[in-house]
């Protein structure tokens, strides 16, 4: 028992120190950001952000690593479903927005924060498989769509580039709109791929 209540001690701990740096690093970036900030955000000394994390750039990777473990964890029960391509994709793209609606710090961060790592940084981080797990379902999902006229005849990696710049902009510019439905995605889908 004392065990178990220790564990979940370390891991509040170690939730409120990400919270912390999700603050400074959305706010300064992973390069403005110290770990005095961080420890100071968190509630905590230096000593105890050591205790758990050798450097800012190790809490930078976690928060990404973590953000990235929720997402795909609640995506898998869409994924997993059966329906046809089109609709599948659709159902994803709604999660997602879901998602970034109701953890909206979280998720700018987790879109956005590779862009402050090098090339080689981002292809060692642990989060970058979840990632790309997810863009290869995505891509999966418009390539079946395509054979099965679903969707146009168009190069699939195209299509999702398109489809997650104007995806984004939806959700992380429309920060007033608590929802978005499946027909809204579907209309948006419609015209970007022109379709009658």
């Amino acid at each position: 028992m004392v065990q178990d209540r220790k564990a979940a001690e370390r891991e509040t701990r170690k939730q409120l120190i990400l919270q912390g740096a999700l603050t400074v690093f959305k706010e300064k970036g992973l390069e403005g950001a110290t770990i005095d900030e961080i420890a100071r955000a968190a509630g905590f000394g230096k000593a105890s952000l050591y205790y758990y994390f050798s450097s800012k750039e190790e809490i930078f990777n976690a928060l990404l690593l973590q953000g990235w473990q929720i997402l795909w964890r609640d995506l898998e029960e869409v994924a997993l479903a059966s329906g046809n391509p089109r609709q599948l994709f659709i159902a994803m793209l709604k999660r997602i927005a879901e998602l970034v609606n109701a953890d909206r710090p979280l998720y700018e961060f987790l879109f956005f924060a590779p862009r402050s790592f090098r090339a080689e940084e981002i292809q060692n981080g642990e989060w970058k498989a979840y990632q790309t797990r997810l863009y290869n379902v995505l891509l999966e999902l418009i390539e079946q769509g395509v054979k099965e006229k679903q969707f146009p005849q168009m190069e699939p990696k195209i299509v999702l580039q398109a489809l997650g710049g104007l995806f984004h902009g939806l959700v992380f510019w429309g920060a007033d709109r608590t929802s978005i439905t499946e027909d809204e995605i579907a209309e948006m889908l419609d015209k970007i791929l022109q379709r009658n």
